[in-house]
């Protein structure tokens, strides 16, 4: 799956209720999967590292349909078209 497909996915399964919810708390819940993520990497807990980075991509996509972003595209103008960072 690219990640122009998954954003579409999060997209079509979120979006509502991400807009409903408005962009700064969308954003919040992101930052908190993000907290979860980083617990999971403490307790080296390979299912839970899968399960929060999996909800820390499904947040970021939401996040990023809310300002409309193409976050594809946005990946591969940084990374790919100039290369990475020195």
């Amino acid at each position: 799956m690219r990640i122009k497909e998954a954003q579409e996915v999060i997209r079509k399964a979120y979006y509502n209720r991400d807009k409903a919810r408005g962009l700064f708390p969308t954003f919040a819940w992101l930052v908190e999967e993000v907290g979860e993520l980083a617990e999971a990497l403490l307790k080296n807990e390979r299912d839970c590292i899968e399960e929060e980075l999996a909800d820390v991509l499904a947040w970021l996509l939401s996040v990023a349909n809310l300002v409309d972003i193409d976050v594809e595209k946005a990946f591969i103008k940084k990374y790919v078209e100039k290369g990475p960072p020195p």
